[in-house]
């Protein structure tokens, strides 16, 4: 994806510190502080332009969210669909990496991650680098509630026949799985920007809900 620069993103940013958080380490363990309450958290890495995870704060004021992007220039975009909603009280992002979630984040913080869209990285070589891969899956673990869940997304079906096996491999339970999400399409579903461009053109979205096992 190419980036546009946006020489007032930076500012934007630090404007808005009751949106984007400025030190997300100091919450790590209480992010009940940032909400004033004890609500499910649940998180979506990569949020891109915020869509779907402004629609899920508006569509879920008892719980919590917070969307997760690196970018500048990309998550100015969702603030601006923020604050245009009004600043749901129960919306926060972080402009952080969401290899490191664990800095952010510790056991038992987070209740469910949402994967919308990723990166496919198709070559084999980048393996790790995809979302769903175990080393990504042992990190989410890691902040989740036990018997937490993945709920993910695509148009890519070569990532989601990959984020299958990755996950049966792992030992999570597959819960849900739909080769054409649209086909039958749930009431309550909020669209990213991405699943309204590619379900247009008529191709098929793909979805899965996955759930970690306690021993």
């Amino acid at each position: 994806m190419r980036l546009r620069n946006k020489p007032w993103a930076e500012e934007m940013i630090t404007d808005h510190p009751e949106v984007i958080v400025p030190n997300p380490e100091d919450f790590k363990g209480n992010w009940q502080a940032v909400f004033g309450n004890d609500n499910p958290l649940h998180i979506e890495v990569g949020t891109g332009k915020g869509q779907f995870v402004t629609g899920m704060a508006l569509q879920n004021p008892n719980i919590n969210y917070i969307g997760i992007e690196l970018y500048d220039s990309v998550i100015v975009c969702a603030l601006e669909k923020i604050i245009e909603a009004k600043s749901p009280a129960n919306l926060r992002l972080l402009k952080v990496n969401g290899a490191d979630l664990n800095k952010y984040f510790e056991k038992n913080d987070v209740d469910r991650v949402y994967l919308n869209f990723s990166d496919p990285w198709p070559k084999t070589r980048h393996a790790k680098r995809r979302l769903t891969h175990g080393g990504f899956l042992k990190l989410y673990e890691s902040i989740l509630v036990d018997n937490g869940e993945i709920h993910f997304k695509t148009d890519n079906r070569g990532l989601f026949e990959y984020s299958l096996m990755s996950m049966s491999e792992y030992g999570m339970l597959l819960k849900y799985v739909s080769l054409d999400l649209h086909a039958n399409m749930p009431e309550d579903n909020v669209m990213t920007e991405y699943e309204e461009k590619f379900s247009a053109k008529g191709q098929p979205i793909y979805r899965l809900e996955s759930q970690f096992l306690t021993n």
